[in-house]
């Protein structure tokens, strides 16, 4: 009699070999469309494995092989189409949610197994992103500037003597630090966003659901929960976000109860917003802290990119003191700063943190504008990564041009278009999502991020360490993720410092 984990491993190989199979016999209806990889029963589950840690590579090669049009790459539980090319992109827009679902997005962060809301039919809290959030980005600017400013004397100014000494910095840690930081200022108030323990939940947790997904992902639903519980601290994580908040949420509610929906010095921020709309169970602390993990975000590519690129620094540097000698650091300075605005969006071109955009589930069967239909069933998505260095779109894609799209602005009708800034989307940029499901918290991050660069390029010097250039990048389960490398740091020299504004 074999032992019982040998056992276990021959159920769970056969359950492998069915979904595979039928996965197989249902590929027949996709045969006109090429194939990234294996097609066949056992060893497509090979490629879908190599999606997941070579998707870059994966997505350009289909790309330049369809030039662009239709491919289709093997997933664990189903067929990924991936479309390339203007129409094609258009006509996944253009489809409405009956026929091509936003379902796909429960696959990639198996939000059961994972943070699982307690009403996952109700998602109040990115209405209050794109409302709240975004009417509020000028009347919380001097918070997070201010907190900005705190945090980075804290993460780097302590480790030397804030003059002429180059401070060696962790960069990818410290500025996850102090964008959780800034951000969870308009999120959840002093003193929490300054909390230690709160900052290093909100940094990890995004990365720790993604990773946990994705092995969740490899495995039929009925092991998924034990699988869940195997390789995630998720649910610590989550607990522990439920006791750090418990005291203000706490707090809030008794205000709340004395004095209805106003009070003296009532908070401005994020949770607050989400306790005024909060219904039925998700008005608990463990539905609010849910919430609030789920509305926490980074940009230390942009930094690698600039370090990599320094004949950029003085112009940027030029650009921020003109501006803020004229407007100081408000939101209407930020809006005037050009040149940040295409940096950052050339960065967002070449280092997207996401691999796709706009993944869809056929509820039923879509057929493209090129005449070929696909069956329900199967994902539809658009390789964002690879669409973004199309050489018909961008000439020398390849190349980093940090004022690509200034120039761009420029000459749209001799207007500065708003086409070409950082926040807005297009089948062109994808990296915010397309249509109407266009990420609704974009305008308050570039703004952020804007800020944070700004202040950078203005305060310090930075360099790489002697001899060190830029890490590697590396995905993981249809993201990138920039490698980690050690960034020096000194107060600028010989600047004249414009008015604080």
């Amino acid at each position: 009699m074999p032992d019982e984990f040998t056992l276990k491993v021959s159920i769970l190989a056969g359950v492998l070999v069915v979904v595979s199979l039928s996965r197989y016999f249902r590929s027949d209806l996709l045969d006109a469309i090429p194939t990234v990889g294996f097609s066949g029963p056992l060893l497509s589950y090979f490629s879908a494995l190599q999606f997941n840690f070579d998707g870059i590579r994966m997505l350009k090669e289909g790309y330049q092989k369809t030039r662009p049009g239709l491919f289709k790459i093997a997933g664990f539980r189903r067929w990924m189409v991936l479309a390339g090319g203007s129409e094609l992109i258009e006509d996944v827009k253009r489809a409405p949610d009956d026929v091509l679902s936003t379902e796909p997005m429960n696959e990639l962060i198996q939000p059961e197994y994972t943070i699982d809301l307690l009403n996952r039919n109700d998602p109040f809290h990115v209405d209050i992103t794109r409302s709240h959030l975004t009417r509020n980005i000028a009347v919380t600017f001097k918070e997070v500037r201010e907190e900005l400013i705190m945090a980075m004397d804290d993460f780097i100014l302590v480790r030397g003597d804030g003059n002429t000494e180059w401070v060696k910095v962790p960069l990818q840690e410290t500025i996850e630090r102090v964008i959780c930081r800034a951000t969870n200022r308009i999120f959840v108030g002093v003193p929490l966003c300054r909390d230690h323990d709160y900052q290093t939940l909100n940094s990890n947790f995004a990365t720790n659901v993604i990773k946990s997904a994705m092995i969740i992902s490899w495995f039929p639903k009925p092991l998924k929960f034990i699988v869940s519980r195997m390789i995630s601290n998720l649910p610590s994580q989550i607990q522990q976000e439920i006791e750090l908040i418990r005291p203000i949420v706490e707090e809030r509610f008794a205000k709340m109860e004395e004095h209805g929906e106003d009070w003296d010095d009532k908070p401005n921020d994020m949770l607050m917003w989400l306790m005024s709309e909060a219904k039925g169970i998700e008005r608990s602390v463990e539905g609010l802290a849910r919430r609030m993990l789920l509305v926490n975000f980074t940009f230390t590519q942009a930094l690698y990119r600039l370090l990599a690129n320094p004949e950029y620094i003085e112009p940027l540097r030029q650009e921020v003191d003109a501006v803020i000698k004229e407007e100081g650091w408000t939101k209407a300075g930020i809006d005037k700063m050009n040149k940040i605005d295409s940096f950052l969006r050339e960065s967002q071109r070449v280092d997207d943190p996401a691999l796709l955009a706009a993944t869809r589930l056929a509820l039923r069967p879509f057929t493209f504008s090129n005449g070929v239909t696909v069956p329900a069933g199967t994902i539809v998505s658009i390789p964002a990564s690879a669409a973004h260095i199309d050489e018909r779109i961008f000439p020398n894609a390849d190349e980093f041009d940090g004022f690509r799209f200034l120039k761009l602005r420029e000459s749209d009708g001799g207007t500065l278009s708003s086409r070409y800034q950082a926040v807005s989307g297009s089948s062109e940029h994808l990296v915010f999502g397309l249509g109407r499901h266009i990420c609704p918290g974009r305008f308050f991050a570039v703004n952020e991020v804007k800020a944070l660069f700004a202040h950078i390029v203005t305060t310090y010097d930075i360099r790489f360490e002697e001899g060190k250039g830029a890490p590697r990048q590396y995905s993981i389960a249809g993201f990138r993720f920039p490698g980690k490398a050690n960034v020096m740091f000194r107060t600028r020299q010989k600047r004249h410092s414009p008015e604080s504004g």
